[in-house]
């Protein structure tokens, strides 16, 4: 039988988020997928590289997503509210990474590495026929999810409190670009742009912006919250959270306090981290940080020096690429819905 060749599309590839799943779905299981990039109709027919290959990038219309077995919506959430319906009058299973979807009927906030290592607990929400679209959990979330799933699948997790530093990646080009000019400015003494933040972001660290700001952290913080939960449902602790933005350009990091019902000892929790997606830095290992989880796939942990003593409650550090985390998911979530639908229809 002649093997059926995988149809997929990126709306909004031109993005932070897009540009990266672009690069990412060529080193993936979707590899060989047909990929047709889409976008505003002013970004038609200008070339998108990725490793040796160019293509051009298409306009987003009622026709862009016909024949497509998948869609990625990777723009933003105004670009996903114009144009999801017509993915979904098509036929195509839909992977939102823009959050547009996250209150549309029928739609699930997913993470399958975190499922994987939750199913002993029992399972979650898994997509079904009914599922319009999956929308990709945040990456904080994911990595907050993963951590205390893997801690507490054979230790006595009791409680999980995070403070998570932002990037301004996350939260578009916009606000990237915005950092970068803030950055520019005070160095050479001039004023301040602030239609993102209405405030300094640049050498600066925010637990909320602005009141006339265009971003709004409070919007990050419950949507990592909120995204836990569901990928939680149930089978973990609630997690204690703040969120506060640094000034950095790319990364997640987070300090991650995990309490346990009884003392367990570092080498224990070391092996239950350890494993697919996470790597667990030691000793004289450079520290994971924004900079060294840049371009990296997996997520990376440190722990404290073992003081020979088990011990109750124990402070992680967190890092992970924001951007390559939430391809990875995006694309973890496409092959799950890929084997729920072998011929990628959407009901």
């Amino acid at each position: 039988m002649e093997e059926r060749v995988y149809h997929a599309g990126i709306a909004g590839v031109t993005s932070l988020a897009g540009k990266d799943l672009h690069e990412e779905l060529g080193q993936s299981v979707m590899a060989a997928a047909d990929v047709r990039l889409l976008d505003h109709e002013e970004l038609a027919g200008q070339l998108e590289a990725t490793d040796d290959e160019m293509s051009f990038i298409q306009k987003i219309d009622a026709h862009a997503f016909e024949g497509l077995d998948v869609v990625f919506f990777a723009g933003s959430a105004a670009q996903t509210a114009e144009s999801w319906n017509f993915a979904r009058k098509a036929g195509a299973n839909i992977v939102d990474l823009s959050y547009a979807l996250e209150s549309e009927p029928e739609t699930l906030v997913q993470a399958p590495w975190v499922e994987q290592a939750l199913a002993a607990k029992g399972t979650g929400t898994l997509p079904g026929l009914s599922t319009v679209a999956v929308v990709a959990a945040h990456p904080a979330s994911l990595m907050l999810a993963l951590i205390a799933a893997r801690a507490g699948k054979s230790l006595p997790l009791k409680s999980l409190a995070a403070v998570v530093y932002e990037p301004a990646s996350q939260l578009g080009k916009e606000t990237m670009d915005e950092l970068h000019q803030q950055t520019l400015n005070l160095l050479s003494f001039q004023n301040l742009p602030k239609e993102q933040y209405d405030a300094q972001a640049a050498f600066n660290l925010l637990p909320e912006f602005g009141e006339s700001a265009l971003q709004r952290l409070s919007v990050t913080e419950n949507r990592i919250r909120k995204h836990f939960d569901l990928l939680a449902a149930g089978r973990l602790p609630e997690v204690a959270l703040q969120v506060v933005h640094a000034p950095v350009f790319h990364g997640y990091t987070a300090s991650v306090l995990v309490e346990f019902a009884e003392p367990v000892d570092l080498p224990l929790l070391e092996r239950a981290l350890e494993g697919e997606h996470v790597e667990v830095l030691l000793g004289d290992a450079e520290p994971p940080s924004n900079v060294s989880a840049a371009g990296r796939k997996e997520i990376l942990v440190r722990l404290p020096e073992d003081a020979g003593q088990a011990v109750s409650r124990v402070w992680l550090w967190l890092a992970a690429d924001n951007l390559k985390l939430a391809a990875q998911n995006a694309i973890a979530c496409a092959v799950e819905l890929e084997k729920l639908r072998p011929q990628g229809k959407v009901q």
